[in-house]
């Protein structure tokens, strides 16, 4: 497989929370195909009621 390298932009407190942020993405991006990471994307965006119920599964 291939690798890309972007730039990008990331809402945080501070370097350590941003840094963390990216961190979690790429094991999510490496775990997840693009039509599953798509499918979870378009479920934060427009479904609330699913996004509330998967952070009340892990915990928040």
């Amino acid at each position: 497989m291939k690798t890309f390298c972007f730039k990008i932009t990331i809402s945080a407190q501070d370097q350590k929370e941003a840094i963390k942020k990216v961190q979690a993405l790429t094991t999510v991006g490496s775990n997840l195909n693009e039509k599953e990471l798509t499918k979870l994307a378009d479920i934060i965006k427009n479904d609330p009621v699913q996004t509330a119920l998967a952070k009340s599964a892990l915990g928040f």
